[in-house]
């Protein structure tokens, strides 16, 4: 039997409470457990006037995300620009959009859910679009605006930004 050396020193006792507040978070590291999408991807409704925006001019919503997503190395023109082009010669535009989706999964930390990016922007392209937009607005973005706009809007206002993705496509 190990004989331990005694000690007038009581040992506290542990009670599953944390003694201090816990640890600021840490700038430029992501949380790795996956965080949840706000909203569902058949939640289009939730934004009306966003839903029929990207039902019937689906170029200006990607170029709204693109811009945020790509933190305003590209503008919502020239996304949505190249979207309608990609649109109108291939009609393959769901493997461009799929693409941000991924991008915007990456900032955040969200699952790839329900499914595939590419399968859920090619089966259902509209409600990916949405769903990607919605995410930004509850994220704290005024897509409107850009991402100059929202950076000068929250110039001051303390909103703390993910970090840039290491090896994400950029323009």
């Amino acid at each position: 039997m190990a004989q331990y050396p005694k000690s007038d020193a009581v040992p506290q006792m542990a009670t599953g409470y944390p003694t201090g507040p816990p640890p600021p978070p840490s700038l430029g590291i992501q949380s790795q457990v996956p965080m949840k999408w706000s909203t569902g991807l058949c939640d289009c409704f939730d934004d009306v006037g966003n839903c029929c925006l990207t039902c019937w001019c689906p170029c200006i919503t990607f170029g709204r995300i693109a811009e945020i997503v790509d933190r305003g190395t590209t503008s919502c023109g020239a996304s949505g620009a190249l979207y309608t082009l990609i649109a109108a010669l291939t009609g393959c535009q769901c493997l461009y959009s799929c693409a941000y989706r991924s991008k915007l999964r990456a900032l955040y930390g969200l699952p790839e859910s329900p499914c595939n990016d590419c399968l859920v922007h090619c089966c259902c392209e509209t409600c990916a679009l949405c769903q990607a937009y919605r995410e930004l607005q509850n994220q704290g973005f005024d897509v409107a605006l850009g991402w100059h706009g929202n950076m000068e809007r929250m110039q001051g206002g303390g909103m703390i930004l993910p970090p840039p993705v290491q090896g994400a496509m950029m323009r």
